[in-house]
């Protein structure tokens, strides 16, 4: 029939769905599959499927008791939908049929520790993970962005998934939006400005509270960053960094992870964040050690990579870094903010050195991380402002 065509070897079946499964056709393709003895495994390949109603979907229901390794795939956004909303994703292996775009010559504006994120035409932007493996790190993040969006933070929230090339890709609303970063490169006169909206977007992250276990925490991710630094530093300061990072304390208090300013857009001149996969909960000291990381810390020993970055100078993502300290702690006082720079710095190179060593990376950088968390090791008391 038009509706249904089957293949059956010895290494599996697979039921080819076509057109809509409806209360007219949902008995006859039924009746057709049960006249087969089907080989296991069973894959139902829905690429042609354009519709499934409740009485298709209860044909799906009686064969996969029938059949419990049954595979739905190639299934269309609009029929993934029905799945979803029905609760037929929890109960079933259903994997989706992802159309392909291309980014060839396209402007790339921001990018993440996971993924760039690309501009396609006025109404497309994509966000495309360096993990080719990585449809789970996009649904993670989708539903971090969501929670983050009703919670009150300005973000863009990814309505369809993607192919580009081996990687997939997250797709979003329009945005008319610039980077902070693409802004501050274009004029870097105005990096005060730019500063200030960046800070007061921090500041609406930080104050934000979530209900615990509703995202990661950072703390545990900090002790992994230490843990990893086992037998590269003296064995005291990895017992001071332990204790100093216990001793933050629990707060579930909302923190980006990745917040520099290729990751705040600004459109229609209000601040919109992007890269939510870093979303979790944490003491702010964790979130302006990633700050110090991006102006400051990547850059120790070549001051060219921030450029490379973010499109602008060292001098100014320096002012950039010591303007957000000022505007964040409300304050030009040089003893207290050089005590905050501190305790960034320390946090924020435990996790360059860690990083350094997992990615085999150059051994003067590492051996310029080692000698700056021994020195604060020894002078920091707490992390805690």
């Amino acid at each position: 029939m038009e509706n249904i065509t089957i293949n059956i070897e010895e290494n599996g079946s697979i039921i080819y769905l076509k057109g809509r499964i409806d209360t007219t056709t949902a008995p006859v393709v039924e009746e057709e599959i049960n006249q087969h003895d089907l080989t296991m495994p069973v894959t139902i390949d829905a690429k042609d499927l354009e519709y499934i109603s409740s009485s298709g979907l209860r044909v799906l229901l009686r064969l996969v008791k029938k059949y419990q390794d049954l595979k739905v795939i190639n299934v269309s956004s609009d029929v993934y939908e029905i799945f979803e909303v029905t609760g037929f994703t929890d109960i079933l292996n259903i994997e989706k049929n992802y159309k392909t775009v291309s980014i060839e010559g396209c402007e790339v504006i921001g990018e993440g520790a996971n993924g760039k994120v690309y501009r396609i035409d006025d109404d497309t932007i994509v966000k495309v993970y360096k993990n080719p493996d990585s449809l789970d790190e996009i649904i993670n993040e989708r539903n971090l962005a969501k929670m983050a969006f009703i919670l009150g933070i300005p973000t863009a929230i990814s309505y369809d998934i993607v192919r580009v090339g081996n990687s997939y890709a997250s797709v979003f609303e329009k945005l008319t939006a610039k980077s902070l970063s693409k802004l501050t490169s274009e004029d870097e006169t105005k990096v005060d400005d730019y500063t200030k909206l960046s800070v007061d977007l921090l500041k609406i992250i930080h104050s934000t509270e979530v209900q615990p276990g509703k995202m990661p925490l950072m703390k545990p991710v900090a002790i992994e960053w230490v843990h990893r630094l086992e037998g590269h530093l003296p064995e005291a300061t990895i017992t001071k960094l332990y204790q100093l990072i216990e001793n933050t304390g629990k707060t579930y208090n909302l923190i980006h992870g990745d917040y520099h300013f290729k990751n705040v857009m600004v459109q229609n001149g209000e601040t919109l964040l992007i890269d939510m996969d870093t979303l979790c909960t944490g003491h702010p000291v964790f979130e302006f050690g990633s700050i110090y990381n991006a102006y400051v810390g990547f850059s120790m020993l070549d001051h060219h990579v921030v450029e490379k970055f973010q499109g602008f100078s060292y001098a100014t993502a320096q002012r950039i870094w010591q303007k957000t300290l000022e505007l964040y702690f409300d304050t030009t006082d040089e003893s207290y903010l050089s005590s905050i720079n501190d305790k960034a710095k320390l946090i924020g190179t435990v996790r360059l050195m860690q990083r350094a060593i997992r990615k085999n990376e150059d051994e003067a950088f590492i051996d310029a991380c080692r000698s700056v968390i021994i020195t604060l090791a020894d002078q920091i008391d707490t992390l805690e402002f």
